[in-house]
């Protein structure tokens, strides 16, 4: 039995990443010279997953991420409850949607953390997104690029 994704292909065992705590090296290694671009990882997952991945994010050195309370609907459109004897339909599922800002190299490595922290195997696991982000400024500083992370 493997992990499977939203692809077509399979997670790697947990302990195929050799490193601290099985974390994947390439996580762990980072690059602030400033060049290069950076990446958003965009976790929609369910609200009992996130103090795994708090606990990913501190093990490998991400020192932050932005936190929201979401509700929508995927391929479980959602189900009927009871209460006080009244049935109702929920259609909108509460997520939460974690937004993590790190350097382009270690977003791949974070994903596949990210897939093995999140997966339970049942619909509704939820999504992971990536995009590139052009410019990154600490207001406070006007730090750009990796320095503002």
């Amino acid at each position: 039995m493997g992990f499977r994704c939203c692809g077509n292909g399979q997670l790697p065992s947990p302990g195929a990443f050799p490193g601290p705590r099985g974390v994947a090296r390439d996580l762990l290694q980072t690059s602030r010279d400033g060049e290069g671009t950076v990446r958003r990882v965009e976790v929609i997952t369910r609200i009992s997953k996130l103090d795994a991945v708090r606990d990913l994010l501190a093990r490998v050195g991400v020192d932050g991420m932005t936190v929201t309370d979401v509700r929508g609907f995927g391929r479980q459109k959602g189900h009927t409850e009871l209460y006080r004897g009244n049935e109702y339909d929920v259609t909108l599922q509460p997520k939460l949607r974690i937004e993590i800002i790190v350097e382009d190299g270690r977003a791949p490595a974070l994903v596949e953390e990210l897939l093995k922290a999140t997966w339970s195997g049942k619909i509704g696991d939820g999504k992971i997104f990536v995009t590139p982000i052009e410019d990154t400024i600490r207001i406070r500083t006007g730090e750009r690029g990796h320095e503002a992370l």
